[in-house]
């Protein structure tokens, strides 16, 4: 009986700043409302721009927020120091008896720091990835985030090795899949090329790209070397660019703009960049999700890295790594040859229950059950 009252007055906050965020979240929203738990969204608007948030509000079924932050952009100093002082704000109004925070962006290592020094409990879902370069600002937040989490949702089975090797207690840790692949699993009937296709005047074969990593775009020497190796692409195949608006002033400083073969346009609701994706012949990306959207849909993917915190989908995937200069002949390549799966078989768990394996996890919590590893089998 107590634990059923712990459950029924408890209050699950989940902290969402940015397009990545809202992907995962929907699925476990979802799950967590089917049994029954009280909720509510936090939007830091890490993701000010409506193309990048309000419409994956809506696309993804999301309820509204009870509070919208606002924080907008800025370095990465004054953006986490102005969620700190706004989630401080909001966990202190609502105490909520778990926050669930996702991803590695900045809204959750604030959220993760402010729920420390609250002693408020936290769960990390995507929890485990690791890409070893701490040159990159995510790869911080993820470590960050993993070592206060009290619950660690790991999507892929290499990231129980690392939070094993950094001293993290497998109790906290279960395996539960990903639930970027529940959206896509829900939205697929949605997602039909032909519209967005139209509306873009697009016939015949072409790419998408999608550039935002500081890495790439925010020192004017890189930001020109992959705007010349994406210049290669787009006279191989007609090029889409969606413009995430980070990045966007220095990319066309550094010459992104439109031509004959390369179309510059606004960012795209979840739906709409999807069903873009869907159809297209290859993928230039730097980002993280797309990686495994890609890998989902069997779409060629080209990731402009040197490295990947989701290493499965090279493995298990259509997914490759490559540098500016070798770029272009990798494109050259990846339209001759198609897509190609090596395993045959998607990752792991990427079965679209991802969603309701967390749910059954925070409510047996939340009930205060003490989870054997046994029982987490089950519940996972």
């Amino acid at each position: 009986m107590k634990g059923e009252v712990m459950a029924e007055n408890a209050l699950v906050l989940h902290v969402l700043g940015a397009r990545p965020n809202f992907v995962k979240a929907a699925p476990v929203v979802s799950a967590l409302a089917e049994l029954g738990v009280r909720q509510g969204i936090v939007h830091t608007g890490q993701h000010y721009d409506a193309l990048m948030s309000d419409v994956f509000f809506a696309d993804l079924g999301l309820p509204e927020p009870i509070a919208n932050l606002g924080v907008g952009s800025g370095t990465h100093a004054r953006q986490t120091a102005a969620l700190l002082t706004g989630l401080e704000d909001v966990m202190t109004e609502h105490s909520p008896s778990l926050v669930v925070v996702y991803g590695d962006v900045n809204s959750t290592l604030a959220a993760i720091l402010v729920c420390a020094k609250l002693h408020v409990p936290t769960a990390h879902v995507e929890a485990g990835l690791r890409s070893f370069d701490r040159d990159m600002p995510e790869e911080v937040n993820r470590v960050v985030t993993d070592a206060l989490a009290d619950l660690l949702f790991a999507t892929s089975p290499e990231a129980l090795s690392h939070l094993a090797n950094e001293g993290v207690d497998p109790a906290r840790v279960h395996l539960v899949g990903n639930p970027m692949i529940d959206s896509l699993f829900s939205a697929l009937p949605k997602l039909d090329p032909a519209p967005i296709q139209e509306r873009l005047g697009l016939s015949g074969r072409y790419a998408v790209a999608t550039l935002h990593r500081p890495a790439n775009v925010d020192d004017p020497e890189s930001a020109r070397e992959l705007v010349n190796a994406v210049a290669e692409v787009a006279e191989q195949v007609p090029l889409i660019v969606p413009l995430h608006p980070r990045g966007r002033g220095r990319l066309a400083e550094a010459g992104l703009v439109d031509g004959p073969n390369m179309k510059i346009i606004d960012p795209l609701g979840y739906v709409d960049f999807l069903s873009l994706v869907r159809g297209a012949a290859l993928v230039v990306t730097d980002s993280g999700g797309v990686q495994e959207e890609t890998t989902m849909l069997g779409v060629p993917c080209l990731t402009i890295r040197p490295n990947t915190e989701r290493p499965i989908t090279v493995t298990h995937g259509t997914n490759r790594l490559v540098t500016p200069a070798s770029l272009p002949a990798a494109a050259g390549k990846s339209l001759a040859d198609g897509a190609t799966t090596p395993s045959g078989e998607l990752p792991p768990l990427w079965d679209g229950a991802a969603g309701p394996r967390i749910a059954r996890v925070i409510a047996a919590w939340l009930r205060g059950d003490n989870l054997s590893p046994a029982a987490k089998g089950k519940v996972g």
